[in-house]
């Protein structure tokens, strides 16, 4: 709502001043996109506050209109849409910046349904995971890129071992109801002695 002292404090400025900084700063607040709607003009010319206009904006404040084109929707549905919007606009930023979804060009029909298909099943791992565990999805990914894969090259071949999670990362998995990764993913099957 309106900050009437705000607005008073601009009004007692305007008394200092004179002449032609006066008449600027009078039409500055006059036509203040905020302020503006709740000054008038006395027949003097003097600024006031507006009392019947700030009395009216009162009896409005904590109050919103929504309307709908669809006939069949309660006003109870409607407001519940009109309140859960904030998700939507926040599912579209995450795809655009969480999840990091650059633009793709697909001519194909089926190729834009696999795309879109393949952004909703990611946006619903995101939320999901957020879901599980209390945490954000920034706070889950910050955490989680600390557990890394070692790949250790010897004369048998590679031996892909991970490194020993955190206690967070720990209850991470524990919250989604996962397994954490094993010690050892892959090790190369031992060679059989040669017999020369």
């Amino acid at each position: 709502m309106l900050d009437l002292a705000e607005v008073t404090r601009r009004l007692e400025a305007l008394k200092e001043l004179d002449g032609e900084p006066h008449e600027k700063a009078e039409c500055d607040l006059r036509s203040h996109e905020t302020f503006g709607r709740f000054i008038t003009q006395t027949p003097k010319g003097r600024l006031t506050l507006n009392r019947e206009k700030i009395a009216q904006e009162e009896l409005l404040d904590g109050k919103y209109l929504i309307s709908s084109s669809d006939d069949s929707l309660t006003a109870e549905d409607i407001v519940r849409g009109y309140k859960a919007l904030w998700r939507i606009e926040r599912a579209f930023r995450d795809l655009k910046h969480v999840l990091d979804i650059r633009p793709v060009y697909h001519r194909l029909s089926d190729r834009i349904r696999a795309h879109v298909l393949l952004c909703w099943l990611a946006l619903l791992l995101v939320r999901v995971a957020e879901n599980e565990t209390k945490q954000t999805w920034r706070a889950i990914r910050s955490e989680l890129s600390r557990l890394h894969v070692g790949i250790h090259q010897t004369d048998h071949g590679e031996i892909w071992q991970t490194a020993r999670p955190t206690r967070d990362q720990e209850s991470l998995y524990t919250a989604a109801g996962l397994k954490l990764p094993p010690l050892i993913l892959a090790m190369p099957a031992p060679r059989k002695a040669s017999s020369d």
